[in-house]
C-alpha cells in the first residue's frame, strides 16, 4: 500500500512519523513498546519536519474532538489526535485493556491516574494516585490493569491538542461517574471519531 492510500489524514511528516511508531511497536512486550513509544512521541513532537494535520487545531464547541489521524493496517495500532477546548475533559476512564501512549502536541493538559481498589457489580471503588500538568512534548503510558484517569484542558482560553497512539482500534471503553465518595458507577460507552473539517 502507498503512503497515500494508507488510511487516516494526510499530513506532514506523516512518513516519518509511521515509520518512527512502527519500529516501536516491533520493539517486543507491552512494556517495550510502550516505553519506546513515550520517546519516540516525545522526539516526533519536537520534529519541525511533523506537523499535524490543521483541523487537529479546530475545538468543537460541545466535546473534545478525536480524530484518527492513522490506523496501522499491519501493527494494528490506531492513532487519535484529540483537542481539548478550555474546559474540556473525560471522566476516570479506562482503555479496554489496551495499552496506550499519550503526548501532549500543543498546549497544557492535567491527567489524574486512578487505581481500582474494589468492585461490586458496576460499582467500582477508585482513588486517585497521582496527577501531573502535562506540557508540549511531554508523554506517558498506560498499561492494563493500570489504566483509569481522566484528562483535563484546565485553560480558560486556549486549546490542548494530544496524540493518543493505542495497541488497536479504541471504539469503545467504560466511564466511571462518581456516586459517593470512592464509589463510582461503571457505564460502557461507544467511542466516536469527529470528522475532519
Amino acid at each position: 500500500m502507498t503512503p497515500a492510500a494508507l488510511p487516516g489524514l494526510p499530513f506532514e511528516g506523516r512518513d516519518r512519523f509511521i515509520a518512527a511508531v512502527d519500529e516501536a511497536v516491533r520493539s517486543g512486550d507491552s512494556h517495550a513498546v510502550t516505553a519506546r513509544l513515550r520517546s519516540v512521541l516525545c522526539e516526533l513532537i519536537r520534529d519541525p519536519a511533523v506537523r499535524l494535520p490543521d483541523c487537529v487545531h479546530d475545538r468543537l464547541e460541545d466535546h473534545y474532538a478525536r480524530r484518527e489521524i492513522y490506523r496501522s493496517p499491519d501493527l494494528g495500532y490506531s492513532v487519535i489526535a484529540m483537542t481539548w477546548g478550555p474546559g474540556q475533559g473525560t471522566p476516570v476512564h479506562d482503555h479496554c485493556g489496551l495499552w496506550c501512549v499519550e503526548g501532549v502536541w500543543h498546549g497544557e493538559l492535567e491527567i489524574t491516574q486512578f487505581e481500582l481498589l474494589d468492585e461490586d457489580g458496576d460499582r467500582c471503588r477508585f482513588r486517585a494516585a497521582g496527577g501531573m500538568r502535562a506540557g508540549p512534548g511531554s508523554a506517558g503510558s498506560l498499561i492494563p490493569p493500570h489504566e483509569y484517569h481522566t484528562i483535563h484542558n484546565g485553560s480558560d482560553d486556549a486549546i490542548a491538542v494530544s496524540v493518543h497512539i493505542y495497541q488497536g482500534q479504541m471504539d469503545h471503553c467504560c466511564r466511571y461517574e462518581p456516586e459517593d465518595g470512592e464509589w463510582y458507577r461503571r457505564t460502557a460507552t461507544t467511542l466516536s471519531v469527529d470528522r475532519a473539517a
